[in-house]
């Protein structure tokens, strides 16, 4: 167990680094559900996280160890809804290295994202989680964070 940890808004030069643990959690997801639900490619991935950080358009938040190892990453961005009564936030992605888990680095990852949501004016934060019954444990983790099941599913059509 380590509670030595910072949570820090990742930069554009973090990129990178932040990108290859987006493959990991891919990796992750994929390897649960037994399909190739996600192309990544790291190079692209890492430009493409670095544009939309400059641009603001993706706030990313890194728990970094005393040793200064990633240890995982919420990734947030802002939409706009009548039914969320105007701006609200969506957790993308929220990752923790396996070595790292159940010593509260995502409950710290989570409470900097409300954090940063009430600084913006958010009403409110929504996340899907990836596929059930093999993610289970994820759901249980948001429904302890105060997240509450709103119904429907994900769905999504390629353009």
């Amino acid at each position: 167990m380590t509670s030595n940890f910072s949570i820090q808004r990742a930069t554009a030069s973090d990129a990178h680094e932040v990108a290859i643990m987006v493959g990991e959690l891919l990796h992750e997801i994929m390897s649960a559900i037994g399909m190739q639900a996600f192309n990544f490619n790291l190079h692209e991935t890492s430009a493409k996280l670095k544009d939309f950080i400059d641009r603001e358009k993706y706030f990313v938040f890194i728990a970094i160890g005393g040793n200064t190892s990633q240890m995982g990453f919420i990734a947030l961005y802002e939409s706009y809804a009548l039914y969320a009564e105007g701006a609200f936030g969506t957790i993308a992605e929220l990752f923790v290295r396996p070595g790292y888990r159940s010593q509260d680095i995502g409950q710290r990852l989570i409470e900097q994202a409300k954090l940063f949501g009430n600084s913006r004016g958010w009403k409110r934060l929504e996340v899907t989680t990836p596929p059930l019954p093999q993610f289970d444990r994820t759901l249980a983790f948001y429904e302890k964070e105060g997240f509450a099941i709103t119904g429907g599913r994900k769905l999504k059509v390629a353009l």
